[in-house]
C-alpha cells in the first residue's frame, strides 16, 4: 500500500473523528468523512496498547493495511476514514478479520460495488 493512501496527520485524523459518522461492531470501528479535492481514498489505523504487545498491534496493522489494499479498486475515491481497531479483534484469524471488515466496509458504504 503507498503512503499517498495513508492519513498521517493528526490534525486530519481528529478532523474525521469530529465528524461522528461512524459504524461499528465489537471488534472494529470506521470513522468516515468525505474529501472533494482528492483523487483516491486515504484512511488511518488506531490500535491502542490494550491490544496487545507492539508485536501483535503490528501484525494487525499489517493485516489491515493488506486487506484494505486487496479492496483498493472498489473504494469510494473521496473517502477518508479511521480504521480502530478493539482489543477482542485480538482472538480472530486473519479470514474473521477480513470478512468483518468488509462488512463494515459495506455498512459505512465505503465500497463502491455492495456485491463484492
Amino acid at each position: 500500500m503507498k503512503k499517498r493512501y495513508r492519513i498521517k496527520k493528526s490534525s486530519e485524523i481528529d478532523a474525521v473523528f469530529k465528524v461522528r459518522k461512524f459504524k461499528g461492531d465489537s471488534y472494529f470501528a470506521i470513522y468516515q468523512s468525505d474529501d472533494l479535492d482528492a483523487d483516491h481514498f486515504r484512511f488511518a489505523l488506531s490500535i491502542g496498547k490494550k491490544y496487545g504487545n507492539a508485536v501483535s498491534r503490528n501484525l494487525a496493522k499489517r493485516r489491515i493495511r493488506m486487506i484494505v489494499s486487496e479492496h483498493s479498486v472498489i473504494f469510494i475515491k473521496s473517502k477518508l476514514f479511521v480504521i480502530v481497531v478493539k482489543p477482542l479483534a485480538q482472538s480472530l484469524s486473519y479470514q474473521e478479520i477480513k470478512d468483518k471488515l468488509i462488512v463494515l466496509f459495506k455498512k459505512s458504504k465505503i465500497m463502491e460495488n455492495a456485491n463484492e
